[in-house]
């Protein structure tokens, strides 16, 4: 049984709300995060085996398809996701940085996915949605051609969906700006 993460992202607090306790009803779950993000989205993000997160998921997004904005399953999702999400990553040195936006708090976390598997790259944070008006963000560092190509791949992955609002790399930064971000 491979390990898995999945996510659901609502228009509205009481569609996300019932549609987390369809997902954890519905498969041996674990609920990680549960919450209201702005603008009053409402997201759930869940992790156990690829199974089982496949089956909450497809739950949830029965539950009121009308208010359904994202939702995603990932299998083995990349080590650095958590500690990006959560503001653990410990970054020692900086020769780029690497920024991408979305519309949705569901796409960050595939992009983040995407960019941290295609290059030698750690992922710095992950913004999901909170205080960001239901945008998103993700900053990475790495080498400038790893920082590039992962930013690149991951443009790609969240594109098809128009959730991509915009990216940029930024070949060695001054060091008041690492200090601002780190």
């Amino acid at each position: 049984m491979s390990k898995a993460i999945g996510m659901i992202e609502f228009k509205t607090v009481s569609a996300g709300i019932t549609a987390a306790d369809a997902m954890v009803k519905t498969a041996d779950v674990k609920l990680l995060e549960a919450q209201t993000v702005c603008p009053g989205k409402y997201i759930a993000l869940i992790t156990g085996s690829l199974s089982a997160v496949n089956a909450a998921v497809e739950a949830a997004q029965k539950t009121r398809q009308e208010e359904l904005i994202d939702s995603f399953v990932l299998g083995n999702p990349h080590e650095s996701i958590f500690p990006a999400i959560y503001g653990t990553t410990q970054i020692e040195k900086v020769n780029a940085f690497g920024i991408l936006e979305t519309y949705d708090a569901a796409s960050i976390i595939v992009a983040a996915d995407v960019a941290a598997k295609t290059a030698i790259v750690d992922l710095i944070e992950l913004r999901i949605a909170k205080g960001m008006c239901g945008k998103s963000y993700l900053i990475l560092t790495g080498e400038v051609a790893a920082v590039e190509s992962a930013i690149e791949k991951a443009k790609q992955s969240v594109a098809g969906n128009g959730m991509y609002l915009d990216s940029s790399v930024i070949a060695h930064p001054d060091e008041q700006i690492c200090r601002s971000i780190l």
